[in-house]
């Protein structure tokens, strides 16, 4: 999601028969200011021959809403992850979404993954979080986390990668002080939410190392907020048996939860569930839910929160407007009393 200069909002996805498949293309709606519905979705990309994927948008100093996204080979017979053939492209629209240009690859190096949008830095430098993807027999070994780098808008980058971060995707960058920033990453072994900080304005990054939020191997989001939390919305499941080094798949994405923190990401004692999915909670009936996954958080000049999220295993995207006080509730302790019995001053 992004939000225009008029206020309006617009939400991207990819929408297909199966992710990897080259009917896969990047759609998108707008939801003017004020408005009680968002208008009907319109195409962005549409190449016969590449699934297009993982989409984002940024509003440029062009003016122009720029949609990244990556773009794959079609799956081949007993090959189903192509994605170490992706690129990533950027089409770009100058009337809020109704129409897009053609597309442009930024970043032909093959195996290039993102998912989070370009983010600006207080000292202007741009920072594009991608992954690179190997041709491995699980087709997920490897995929360290590199950044783009841009100190001239876009027209130039460099690349920086992650030490040590081979399984460690989706980083999303915010700035804690001006020049220091913090990474948050989903983890293939569905552990932990990992953490990576840089001192110098992305340039060297820190091994990641897990947070107290649990991952269950999908997308997170992550923002600073304007009070100067850090909120990160997510899946609190995980695998119970973690094995370093392979990708673990629980199945569980579900429910949708949106967790703050006060200390810069290490410590998160707010948490609310913001999507319960179909209620099931047991150890041996919580499967059937349906998957609620890869969130995307943002905070729009008005303050409120925005949270759009694939819903009921792929069938729609839903989309949710609250406000941080929603999050914090109305009480902060550890223990609470509650006597009903007790009688009631008046």
């Amino acid at each position: 999601m992004a939000e225009l200069p008029n206020g309006d909002l617009l939400c991207c996805w990819f929408a297909g028969t199966y992710e990897g498949s080259a009917d896969i293309h990047v759609i998108c709606s707008l939801l003017p200011k004020d408005a009680p519905a968002w208008l009907p979705p319109v195409e962005v990309s549409g190449d016969p021959e590449r699934s297009e994927q993982n989409p984002s948008l940024f509003y440029g100093p062009d003016n122009a809403v720029w949609a990244m996204y990556t773009a794959q080979l079609d799956r081949q017979e007993g090959k189903d992850n192509m994605q170490f053939t992706s690129v990533v492209r950027c089409q770009k629209s100058t009337d809020g979404g109704k129409t897009w240009g053609p597309y442009e690859t930024i970043f032909p190096e093959e195996g290039t993954f993102c998912r989070q949008p370009i983010q600006v830095l207080s000292n202007g430098r741009w920072i594009f979080s991608n992954w690179i993807c190997t041709d491995s027999a699980d087709g997920l070994s490897g995929d360290p986390t590199a950044f783009r780098i841009s100190d001239d808008q876009g027209k130039t980058w460099k690349k920086v990668m992650m030490p040590e971060s081979n399984g460690h995707v989706h980083a999303n960058v915010v700035e804690l002080e001006p020049g220091h920033l913090a990474a948050f990453m989903r983890n293939r072994e569905a552990y932990r939410i990992h953490r990576s900080e840089s001192f110098d304005w992305g340039e060297t990054w820190t091994k990641p190392e897990p947070t107290p939020l649990p991952n269950n191997n999908s997308s997170i989001s992550a923002v600073k907020l304007q009070s100067g939390r850090i909120a990160i919305a997510y899946n609190p499941t995980c695998t119970p048996d973690p094995q370093p080094g392979k990708a673990a798949w629980p199945g569980l994405r579900c429910p949708v939860a949106v967790a703050l923190s006060e200390d810069g990401g290490l410590t998160f004692p707010i948490i609310r569930w913001m999507e319960r999915g179909e209620g099931f909670i047991g150890d041996e009936n919580k499967t059937n839910n349906k998957q609620y996954e890869y969130p995307y958080l943002m905070q729009t000049r008005d303050g409120m929160l925005h949270l759009a999220y694939a819903a009921r295993t792929r069938q729609g995207v839903k989309y949710v407007r609250f406000s941080e006080q929603d999050v914090l509730g109305e009480k902060r302790e550890r223990v609470g009393l509650y006597n009903p019995t007790a009688a009631q001053s008046r």
